[in-house]
């Protein structure tokens, strides 16, 4: 009994909000999940391609979708762009966001953060702390920048952090050898609710944080956690207050001063998977977890000591957890035990992106365009393998029968034709 209402809840946070839109990141509830069905299972430059827009510039943040509206951001020549687009592929308009100095780079550059949307205004964030608010019809509503209100970032390769959208608040990590802080932006206007300060005994590289936060929801309770500088902590969306804070991520007897943490935690109604980096251990976390967790401590469902992917974020699916390394190995284990069930070679390059489950699938994106689709379970399947002429680092957005996937160079709708 026990084990079926874990498993329940496991997948309970799925179901939670319609999946009529993908309003940021990791979708409408923060997970990765879209309940979208019938969705194409291949395709390529000349298949199940219904259109393709060129972009300006590149970027890894994924679009957000409402509705009739796509918007995406871009690092243009000399600047960093906010992009509207109709649902079939035509630019709307586009506002600034900032100035581009990163000279050019494909990958890394100001464009990283994934804007976010509530229905009535759109949220865009750039890698040098410019923060904007506009509605849908272009019209700014705010503007601020997170550098001057709250700190010069100190990051080694720059600062690519995605908001939090919940309810009628941003919520934003900023963790930096500067120091750490969480704070809570009111969305209507920008005006700060709270900052509380993130403390931490972590040092040298490890102070860096690329990871973003991530929300806990379980449809009548909700808190944030941050990840970042050897620690993931609960806060209190209220006022910040910590809830939990788990520590032995990076174990001071074997303590290794590079373990910056990139990938983000995901959560689910019934657990929170925390990963780590450079192939050390993933943990889960029970949601009513209180105090400093270590290794061992009753408020952990399970830990691994290995296996953690470095970029890309975990996913909960079903009953089982993905976690997709960056040369492709997706690891497949149960969301109860944390026992593996498989792990196997997909698409052997470079993985950025964030896994993503549909349709009884997993879709796995890969640096040089290709999107590797899996059979969602305990066996591994390989079901296609689908190149588009294109790079991408962004995770894809699933909505209205459609997959939407962000190359450097071009968006791409893909749906059956």
């Amino acid at each position: 009994m026990k084990a079926a209402l874990f498993l329940s809840l496991t997948c309970a946070a799925t179901f939670l909000l319609p999946a009529a839109n993908w309003p940021q990141w990791r979708g409408p509830n923060h997970d990765g999940v879209s309940t979208e069905t019938n969705l194409p299972l291949k395709w390529s430059a000349t298949e199940n391609v219904l259109w393709k827009l060129p972009l300006p510039g590149a970027g890894s943040g994924t679009p957000a979708i409402w509705g009739d509206k796509i918007f995406i951001t871009s690092a243009a020549p000399g600047e960093i762009v906010l992009l509207c687009i109709s649902k079939d592929g035509k630019e709307l308009w586009r506002q600034q966001l900032g100035i581009e100095k990163g000279g050019g780079k494909r990958e890394g550059n100001s464009a990283s953060p994934s804007p976010g949307t509530d229905g009535q205004r759109v949220y865009a964030l750039t890698g040098a702390g410019g923060f904007a608010a506009f509605d849908f019809a272009g019209k700014e509503i705010w503007k601020l920048n997170v550098q001057e209100k709250f700190g010069k970032f100190r990051y080694g390769f720059g600062f690519h952090t995605t908001p939090v959208l919940h309810q009628d608040r941003l919520y934003l990590q900023l963790i930096h050898a500067g120091g750490g802080r969480v704070v809570a932006l009111d969305a209507a206007t920008g005006e700060t609710v709270w900052n509380i300060e993130r403390p931490s005994d972590g040092r040298a590289e490890c102070e860096h944080s690329y990871a973003s936060a991530c929300l806990w929801n379980d449809g009548k309770r909700a808190y944030l956690v941050t990840h970042g500088n050897d620690y993931a902590v609960a806060h209190d969306l209220k006022n910040g207050k910590e809830l939990w804070r788990l520590g032995d991520l990076n174990p001071k007897d074997s303590y290794n001063t590079t373990l910056r943490f990139v990938a983000s935690p995901v959560a689910v109604a019934g657990l929170i998977i925390v990963p780590t980096a450079k192939n050390r251990g993933v943990v889960a976390v029970k949601p009513d977890a209180t105090g400093l967790l270590k290794a061992g401590s009753a408020g952990e469902q399970w830990r691994i000591d290995s296996g953690t992917p470095d970029v890309p974020s975990p996913l909960v699916y079903g009953n089982e957890v993905y976690l997709c390394k960056e040369n492709g190995v997706l690891t497949c284990l149960d969301s109860k035990t944390g026992k593996s069930h498989y792990s196997q070679r997909t698409h052997n390059q470079k993985h950025r992106a964030s896994p993503v489950g549909a349709d009884g699938k997993i879709y796995l994106t890969a640096a040089d365009g290709t999107v590797s689709v899996i059979k969602a379970g305990t066996n591994f399947e390989l079901l296609a393998t689908n190149k588009l002429p294109d790079e991408t680092t962004a995770s894809p957005a699933i909505v209205n029968g459609r997959i939407y996937l962000r190359g450097f160079d071009a968006l791409y709708a893909i749906g059956v034709k």
